[in-house]
């Protein structure tokens, strides 16, 4: 325990003092700032003389500012926080030979990988935590409305998902820190896996929907469902799909499914009439659980990989 400790410290002030830490920090807290205090304006604005509804002090997190919401921004960029905190953990230590030196202290190897991982983490935290506290207080100097109890639950919960989702692209960053010797291969692997599953996944949901369903008249109501289940089948696979679709469930209370399509009979189409208000907080958490759990799961996947890989390696000093 008192190894991972040094080497969590170590790894959090190299963090601190890293200038490229600092500059990602700085840009996506800028546009994050940006796009909550345009929001906010324009929710301002709109609620001016008119009674103010229900949860909107979450609508600072999912309503567009300029392009997108914050939501958006953080399932897009997000992941390059993690890949750029962790690109180069192993292998900049191994050309450098300092690795080697370190594992001939008194200090396991299990402790030099667990001790990186939990300081990304930590790192992650603080950033997400930080941003969302300072969008926070501006969206109680420029809206002037306090958020109620529910919300900040909501807003809670959104946290801990964001961190597992960028923890996530953590590992995913570590791996090939362990598993290729260059830096400069390990990040462009990093990004190759980020590009993949943040746009060709998507592309080829459609496109292998589209092949399996062939001709689909729109009038064919089960042929146009099935199709949709196949696209957001294949769509699941992808990290970012599964963090979206959790936190547009958690941090809007009137989305009812994360599903695009739904279908519905006449019985259905009055309850949902009749019961069409906000979701309460535990039916949201009941919603996200399987891709809370999945998310959770890769994350744990990823890393596992990354422990084992690590522990076999042969480490030689330069």
């Amino acid at each position: 325990m008192q190894g991972i400790k040094v080497i969590f410290r170590k790894e959090l002030a190299d963090h601190f003092s890293s200038y490229r830490f600092i500059i990602i920090f700085a840009l996506i807290a800028m546009v994050s700032l940006i796009t909550a205090y345009m929001v906010g304006l324009n929710i301002r604005q709109q609620l001016e003389g008119v009674a103010k509804p229900r949860f909107i002090f979450l609508m600072l997190f999912t309503a567009p500012g300029a392009m997108f919401s914050l939501v958006q921004f953080v399932a897009f960029f997000g992941p390059l926080v993690g890949l750029i905190l962790g690109f180069d953990t192993i292998n900049r230590e191994r050309n450098e030979g300092t690795l080697s030196k370190l594992l001939a202290q008194p200090i396991y190897r299990d402790v030099v990988i667990n001790g990186k991982f939990l300081a990304g983490v930590a790192m992650i935290s603080i950033m997400l935590v930080s941003i969302v506290l300072v969008i926070t207080g501006l969206g109680l100097l420029v809206m002037g409305i306090v958020p109620g109890l529910e919300e900040i639950w909501r807003i809670l919960i959104y946290l801990v998902i964001s961190i597992i989702y960028i923890s996530f692209w953590l590992g995913v960053a570590i791996l090939f820190s362990i598993i290729f010797r260059s830096t400069a291969t390990s990040a462009l692997a990093a990004l190759a896996v980020w590009i993949f599953f943040s746009f060709f996944v998507s592309i080829g949901a459609s496109i292998l929907g589209n092949a399996l369903a062939g001709d689909t008249p729109q009038s064919d109501t089960a042929a146009v469902v099935r199709q949709a289940r196949i696209v957001k089948a294949v769509q699941l696979t992808s990290p970012m799909k599964l963090y979206t679709d959790a936190t547009a469930t958690i941090i809007d209370p009137m989305r009812k499914s994360t599903r695009s399509i739904v279908s519905m009979g006449p019985m259905e189409n009055l309850s949902m009439a009749r019961f069409s208000g906000p979701l309460p907080l535990s039916q949201s958490i009941l919603i996200v659980i399987p891709y809370l759990i999945s998310l959770v799961a890769i994350t744990i996947i990823c890393f596992a990989v990354s422990y084992m890989v690590f522990m076999r390696q042969e480490i030689r000093s330069m």
